[in-house]
């Protein structure tokens, strides 16, 4: 028993500290798979600037209709910039080729991201990029050091400076000070990249909201079948002294 307890902590450890971003605090993303205008909000940003590098290959566009409350022809109207047929999978844009040739590696499909990494990783990921002339983008993450990718929402956050203090002789990140503004305010921006998380989040298990209905159904029969059953074996055994 003693080595099955050791083998888990030296399992479940090391999870959270990745969850934790390298020692960088996640912000709480605070979604809400339940606003259908938001998750169609995380949608549209998502095929306008991230579907030309990154795929959901097991998120077809048909099934995101039905679940976010769009028509099919919605959809096609507005959202289909890389197939032509609704039941096809939301497929990258970019050729893997040039992927190479520019970023050196095929940029992840992010399916299931959101569960790799968790939502709060991904709203403090979406938020922490910040100046550094060293990185080829001439950018760099608070919670992904030394990434591989473009800052491709600085129209509308703006360039910000991370601000790093010593700690122990080590340089731990302390605050953000922007050094030209967005398009957007920082209330602005922070809700933008809160509905692409929860669109995140959606497509990386599409029937979740109704897996936890269903849950919370479950869970109310247990308990009436449960004070039905506590009645029945005082009345069996009633008579029994």
């Amino acid at each position: 028993m003693k080595k099955l307890i050791i083998a888990f902590v030296m399992a479940v450890v090391p999870t959270f500290g990745m969850a934790a971003g390298g020692g960088i605090n996640l912000d709480s993303a605070d979604i809400d798979l339940g606003d259908q205008a938001s998750l169609q909000r995380g949608a549209k940003l998502f095929v306008n600037s991230c579907l030309s590098c990154h795929s959901a290959q097991y998120q077809r566009y048909n099934r995101m209709a039905k679940d976010l409350g769009m028509s099919e022809e919605e959809v096609k109207a507005n959202l289909m910039f890389t197939t032509d047929k609704i039941g096809d999978t939301m497929k990258v844009a970019m050729k893997p080729e040039d992927a190479a040739a520019w970023f050196g590696t095929l940029p992840p499909d992010l399916s299931v991201i959101a569960r790799s990494r968790g939502v709060d990783w991904l709203y403090t990921y979406l938020r922490g990029f910040y100046v550094d002339e060293n990185r080829p983008f001439g950018v760099n993450n608070i919670v992904f050091p030394d990434v591989g990718m473009p800052h491709v929402f600085w129209e509308q956050q703006g360039m910000q400076k991370a601000i790093f203090k010593d700690v122990d002789g080590k340089q731990v990140f302390d605050s953000f000070e922007l050094v030209s503004k967005g398009t957007m305010s920082t209330e602005e921006f922070d809700g933008t990249m809160r509905d692409l998380t929860a669109f995140l989040s959606y497509i990386g298990e599409p029937i979740q909201m109704e897996r936890k209905a269903l849950g919370v159904k479950v869970i109310i029969f247990l308990l009436f079948f449960f004070v039905v059953a506590i009645m029945l074996k005082k009345e069996y055994w009633k008579d029994v002294h």
